[in-house]
């Protein structure tokens, strides 16, 4: 069993998993490619079988396969995303460069974050009328992040505003797994055998 609140640290790192896809012809980075298989997740979209690995080749990777190399990462990523997002101790954190990278590339990562979140919640969940209220305000929240040319001074004050930003995207991917991912058919049970 893996243990969901070292996710990050189980999963490598930000700068090792963008490596990763760059060694292997993919054009997104780490922090996309998190954000769109969070968003299929909290979306409650299914993870079982091919289909969700085509649908990624579709919006990552032009449609063309994947190398099994890569499918087993995205296995592994999904899988753990899932375990952390139904950790109790809400152990679910965004795959972002770490703090010694400078704010504005930390702050790139996390715009890419949310706009792949945005992609991979929209697979499943089209109409937001159903939701609550809470969840459509920070749905649209999120798209306004989206949106946003985040440009702030690399001092004290940027670094706060970056981090509660980042939480706040944190517990509203959370917030959109316990009302739609968790109870949905299909979410988290993806092809991995845990051993």
């Amino acid at each position: 069993m893996s243990d969901p609140s070292g996710e990050v640290g189980k999963l490598q790192s930000y700068d090792r998993l963008t490596e990763f896809f760059e060694q292997q012809g993919l054009l997104s980075n780490a922090a996309e490619v998190h954000g769109i298989l969070s968003g299929m997740v909290a979306g409650g979209a299914s993870l079982e079988g091919e289909d969700w690995l085509l649908l990624m080749s579709d919006l990552i990777h032009e449609g063309q396969s994947f190398k099994p190399v890569v499918k087993e990462q995205f296995i592994e990523l999904a899988s753990s995303i899932c375990a952390a997002m139904r950790d109790p101790d809400l152990g679910y954190q965004l795959l972002l460069p770490g703090d010694h990278q400078p704010l504005y590339e930390r702050l790139q990562a996390m715009t890419a974050w949310v706009q792949s979140f945005l992609v991979g919640f929209g697979v499943n969940q089209t109409n937001l009328a159903g939701l609550s209220e809470d969840l459509r305000e920070a749905i649209e929240d999120l798209v306004e992040i989206a949106k946003l040319d985040l440009s702030v001074d690399e001092d004290e004050e940027g670094e706060r505003a970056y981090f509660e930003i980042v939480e706040y995207l944190r517990i509203s991917a959370m917030l959109c797994f316990n009302e739609l991912g968790k109870n949905s058919g299909g979410a988290c049970k993806t092809n991995k055998v845990l051993h």
